[in-house]
């Protein structure tokens, strides 16, 4: 993947953005939830498929080589591998899925609150998984723990995301969305 030199600084302002976002965590046992899903929607809102995957890549690989990125301040191969770890690869999948069909439909409110949330929720079906397997918990228990606590999150961060991403592409010239 060849990225130009203007997508690849707006990938990494945006990994430095969701970084600086999951710090902000309200703690809810194993899973904390963080603002990082919000900005993840944003990023693979506004930067589209192809340099919103790559945002998120670079924001995995700061956290997997040792800086403090990942929600808490948390770093490492250990986080990647723990109980958090399929929801940081689901934020790369979902925002996969975010760009790939902001792509081919209209940019209305509501095709972008529901087109994100898709992307949440695949992010915590891939999470709640995981985390299931790791925690060594039942399907059950892995996504009642998992899941069901962050869908009205989730939900309410679609929406914000929905508003803002559409709201910044009526208001941008069109040069800043070349790539969506």
């Amino acid at each position: 993947m060849r990225l130009a030199l203007r997508e690849q600084l707006l990938a990494a302002m945006f990994a430095g953005v969701i970084a600086v976002s999951a710090q902000i965590v309200i703690p809810l046992g194993f899973i904390p939830l963080s603002l990082q899903t919000f900005t993840v929607g944003l990023t693979a809102t506004l930067l589209g498929r192809r340099t919103g995957s790559w945002a998120i890549t670079l924001y995995l690989l700061l956290g997997f080589i040792g800086l403090p990125v990942f929600a808490g301040g948390k770093s490492g191969i250990g986080v990647l591998f723990g109980p958090t770890g399929g929801y940081l690869i689901g934020y790369l999948i979902a925002s996969l899925l975010i760009g790939s069909l902001l792509k081919k439909g209209a940019w209305s409110y509501w095709y972008v609150i529901v087109i994100n949330f898709l992307g949440f929720i695949l992010a915590l079906i891939i999470g709640s998984f995981w985390l299931s397997t790791v925690a060594n918990l039942t399907i059950t228990q892995g996504f009642s723990s998992g899941f069901l606590p962050f869908l009205l999150p989730e939900m309410i961060k679609a929406v914000g995301v929905g508003i803002l991403a559409v709201w910044l592409k009526r208001r941008l010239p069109e040069k800043y969305f070349y790539f969506v």
